[in-house]
């Protein structure tokens, strides 16, 4: 059976060209890069490489990037760093957030007594800027804001560079979780002063276990990992020397191509939507994911009937596809993203389908999607067609 995969925003295939550096470094680079000896300084080497990369292209420099397992960890160490260290008393975020930094939020509030203010998204998944303002000015209580430059269900794109403005004229922390928009849209920095990002190489056809946190030099954060001097003292223990290699490969790749791969992936939107309105009567699109002011490599769908089995369905086809974030997708309820932006009666009688797009995906593959979807909504269709003739 051939496999569709239209899962991208929750992970992406090994780019071909990432894979054998990896193996290279596998083979080759096997030293501790804290070893003194030829083989770890050559490892010392490849990390120091990638860590200029990545600062080249954000615009800071190489010590404000720290190598980390993942978006998760960065997130969890950024936030949790701030309140334990930095005096982080009020925390403003929003429902919309991942799991990763919603629950460490949460985890703050619960053991240390942080403030949680919650910013409310209209029924498009977007914020009124003016009401962040508002509630910056609300306490004279240190505060860290943090929200996601890109919804990862809905595609929705925060104004980074104005948040990030807003927080510094407050003399407020800024924290994004930027793991959606890494190497997929062009962040410059120097221009946008946000304290602390997160990035997952695997959202971009790098590696899994392998990611890093921005971290503004002038933040004053500290690590949470200790026992070693390890990423300046921000990470302690050895540093996924392979991964972190993988990762850079995957990095250097995405920004030589990110043009060509938007293009092409904005063109697979744009027949995907166009097929599903044409073919499916009474479908809608979730947040803002059908526009072109969303993240390009999401397109979240609100079928017009109620299959919590779709998903399942759907696989048995051979196409992946996610009724969520990948980490919520065992949950029985929708999430609060879809929660905050759907109406009672939308949950109550629809489905909804998240698909993520990269540079390999077709329109063959999306033909094949529309062609599943119709065939699975046939009993649905008869059955809504017989009630109203009752």
């Amino acid at each position: 059976m051939e496999r569709i995969y239209l899962d991208n925003a929750a992970t992406t295939p090994l780019d071909d060209e990432v894979i054998d550096c990896m193996v290279n470094v596998l083979k080759f680079n096997y030293g501790n890069p804290s070893s003194t000896h030829s083989l770890g300084q050559e490892a010392k080497t490849i990390l120091e490489e990638v860590r200029r990369k990545i600062a080249d292209s954000l615009k800071v420099t190489p010590g404000e990037i720290v190598f980390t397992s993942c978006g998760t960890e960065s997130n969890n160490m950024i936030i949790k760093s701030a309140v334990n260290y930095l005096g982080v008393e009020r925390i403003i975020t929003s429902a919309l957030e991942h799991k990763c930094v919603a629950e460490t939020c949460l985890e703050m509030k619960k053991l240390k007594g942080v403030e949680l203010v919650y910013l409310r998204p209209d029924s498009n998944g977007d914020f009124d800027l003016n009401k962040l303002e508002e509630v910056l000015k609300s306490s004279d209580k240190k505060t860290l804001v943090t929200l996601m430059h890109a919804n990862n269900e809905i595609g929705n794109l925060l104004d980074i560079e104005k948040v990030a403005h807003l927080c510094k004229e407050n003399n407020t922390l800024f924290h994004s979780d930027t793991v959606q928009t890494m190497a997929h849209l062009d962040l410059d920095f120097s221009k946008i002063p946000v304290d602390f990002a997160s990035c997952s190489a695997h959202k971009f056809h790098g590696p899994k276990g392998a990611g890093f946190a921005f971290v503004r030099k002038s933040s004053g954060l500290k690590g949470i990992i200790t026992g070693g001097p390890q990423e300046r003292s921000l990470r302690a223990g050895t540093e996924n020397v392979t991964g972190i290699a993988g990762l850079g490969k995957a990095w250097e790749i995405s920004q030589e191509k990110m043009e060509e791969y938007k293009n092409h992936i904005l063109e697979i939107k744009h027949y995907a939507i166009e097929q599903l309105k044409d073919k499916i009567h009474g479908i809608k699109f979730n947040g803002r994911s059908a526009d072109d002011t969303s993240l390009y490599t999401v397109l979240n769908i609100l079928l017009p009937y109620k299959n919590p089995l779709i998903g399942l369905q759907l696989d048995m086809k051979g196409i992946a596809i996610s009724q969520g974030s990948a980490c919520s997708s065992g949950a029985a309820k929708p999430s609060m993203v879809l929660m905050s932006v759907l109406s009672e009666e939308e949950l109550e009688n629809s489905t909804p389908v998240r698909v993520s797009f990269s540079h390999f995906t077709t329109k063959q593959d999306i033909d094949a999607f529309v062609s599943a979807l119709l065939e699975i909504e046939k009993p649905f269709i008869i059955e809504k067609s017989d009630s109203l003739h009752r």
